[in-house]
């Protein structure tokens, strides 16, 4: 028999707690009363965030990590949906799913470089549980040692611990189907929230992720009736949990954080890498001179056999004559490759970091629904949504904050990011843990913080001239509270 470690048989006890509620591929500018009336008034009564920020490549499961680590994908080793982690296998591209993930937490004893806030939590004696109803992914970085570090992670497909499963199985009955709008899913989980996390648990930190307007963005693009549809009824079931909150007392004690992981653009259409790749004289990544690609939609990440740095330069200068790439970044080990930007400027460099990540180029124009951003994906069909590129429309995403802690009725303009809201939950619930984070405290929006912060932006270049022509790249940096954050990145070829 399950039995739940932290049950608070004498009902609730009033006491400072975060609750955060993650949208996927929530845009700022869908926080509007006509899409969703509960977002955009809790919006108003809290701290929205103009300028908030995804990291790079923008993409669910790394910006995941980056929640609840506060780090760049250099630091937490999570380097995109798809990776290879060469201190498990040099040679495979890793889907960074459930089933793959816990093989190589097994392989490697880390699914993850840096402790997750529920590592953190745990030292002190805290707890944080998330419940999601995205990809298993997603859900499983959130708190990958669960079985150590105590709270829980849950999912349509498994739970860490995962004797909880059965536990909640048989109590609130199997998971609906996936569908579009995932509703049924997002309903079920905002139940397990309300009546086993919250009022039995009782977590210090609670997550719950909504897979929407994500899945539905993809299926039908960015402002069709059905991604509409689907804030509109996530909205709903979210102005459902505040007034669970209110009538229970517990809204005047808790802080929240409403974000997204990412923004987005729509398809101009699917490129092959793997398939040009051969035709250009690359072989498999698991041959001399070869190359591994992992595709992240908007971008790719580029792993070379054993690292050669001839072929990293031979495969760059390739890169860059191709009429969809964008920024180019590589890692420091390659050793400067000119035309390149270092990939530590994006936070991208690390353990586990390919030697090339290329984001596709992008244009501004807005697709027939009136939201701007184009450009091409590895994947997907012309005029459907995608994301992990490195353009402002996909860079930028949603934060809002609003509870005891923070200000009330403010927009702030200064730079903010996913980084971030580890180091400012930590701050704010007064434990120690964020110091060697990626991301700042969010001072600004604080009740007894400044009412603005100094911050800087400035572009960095680099080009390469080849006989058909020169490519030039410039990505734009904004620096905060000594933490930075990518707002775009584009490049030119001519």
């Amino acid at each position: 028999m399950y039995v739940i470690a932290s049950l608070c048989t004498w009902g609730y006890v009033s006491m400072s707690s975060f609750l955060i509620v993650v949208f996927d591929g929530l845009q700022p500018s869908q926080v509007v009363p006509e899409l969703m009336p509960n977002l955009s008034r809790f919006a108003d009564e809290g701290v929205f965030f103009a300028w908030n920020h995804s990291i790079f490549p923008s993409v669910t499961r790394l910006n995941a990590a980056t929640m609840v680590t506060g780090r760049l994908s250099g630091g937490h080793g999570l380097a995109g949906n798809q990776l290879v982690a060469r201190d498990y296998d040099s040679n495979r591209v890793l889907d960074a799913m459930e089933p793959d993930l816990a093989r190589l937490a097994d392989a490697t004893g880390k699914v993850l470089l840096a402790p997750t806030l529920a590592d953190i939590l745990s030292t002190h004696g805290q707890e944080y549980t998330a419940i999601g109803v995205g990809t298993s992914g997603n859900a499983y970085v959130h708190n990958p040692t669960a079985d150590v570090a105590g709270g829980a992670t849950i999912h349509p497909e498994f739970t860490l611990p995962g004797s909880l499963h059965e536990h909640l199985a048989s109590r609130f009955g199997p998971w609906p189907a996936e569908d579009r709008p995932n509703t049924p899913r997002f309903v079920h989980a905002l139940r397990i929230m309300k009546e086993h996390i919250l009022s039995e648990r009782g977590p210090t930190v609670a997550l719950a992720w909504s897979s929407e307007p994500d899945k539905s963005q993809h299926s039908a693009g960015v402002g069709s009736e059905l991604a509409n549809r689907a804030l509109r009824e996530a909205d709903a079931e979210f102005g459902g949990l505040l007034a669970w909150l209110q009538e229970t007392g517990r809204e005047r004690d808790t802080n929240m954080f409403v974000l997204s992981d990412h923004g987005y653009s729509t398809i101009t259409g699917a490129t092959d890498l793997n398939s040009q790749l051969r035709s250009a004289g690359f072989p498999p990544g698991n041959e001399q001179g070869g190359v591994l690609v992992a595709e992240q939609g908007g971008s790719a990440l580029f792993y070379v056999h054993e690292s050669d740095l001839g072929t990293t330069d031979r495969l760059a200068q390739w890169l860059m004559q191709q009429p969809w790439c964008g920024a180019l970044l590589a890692s420091d080990s390659a050793g400067g490759v000119q035309g390149t930007l270092p990939a530590s400027l994006a936070g991208v460099d690390g353990p586990r970091a390919p030697e090339l990540a290329m984001a596709f180029r992008w244009e501004d124009r807005a697709n027939d629904l009136g939201y701007p951003g184009h450009a091409p994906s590895t994947s997907g069909a012309e005029g459907l949504g995608q994301h992990g590129g490195m353009s402002r429309h996909e860079m930028r995403n949603t934060l809002i904050a609003r509870g005891p802690a923070f200000k009330s009725g403010v927009k702030l303009e200064s730079p903010s990011g996913n980084v971030d809201m580890a180091p400012t939950l930590l701050h704010v619930l007064g434990f120690s843990g964020g110091e060697a984070m990626d991301g700042r405290i969010l001072h600004e929006a604080l009740s007894a913080g400044p009412d603005r912060i100094d911050w800087t932006t400035a572009g960095y270049n680099a080009e390469r001239e080849f006989a058909a022509g020169t490519y030039r790249q410039r990505i734009g940096v904004s620096v905060a509270g000594g933490s930075a954050y990518v707002d775009e990145g584009n490049s030119t070829f001519e």
